[in-house]
């Protein structure tokens, strides 16, 4: 599970972030991240909607590459 101190630095930053659900590329989310709680992560998309995400998937900017195994 990410930090709230790597999640208030994407924020800060406005660094674009990849939340990695499963091992199919087409189901990544790719924004900002707005907000979080102890369960969530709420991240607004490039088409404006926001996404509330578990916390518990993989987050990293989205200039990384994508990590080929996903657990």
């Amino acid at each position: 599970m990410i930090t709230d101190e790597q999640l208030d630095a994407y924020r800060i930053e406005g660094i674009k972030v990849r939340i990695v659900r499963d091992a199919d590329p087409a189901n990544d989310v790719r924004g900002i991240v707005v907000a979080w709680d102890d369960e969530s992560i709420i991240v607004r998309r490039p088409n404006r909607k926001v996404v509330k995400l578990s916390r518990d998937y993989l987050v990293q900017p989205a200039s990384e590459k994508r990590p080929d195994t996903i657990l």
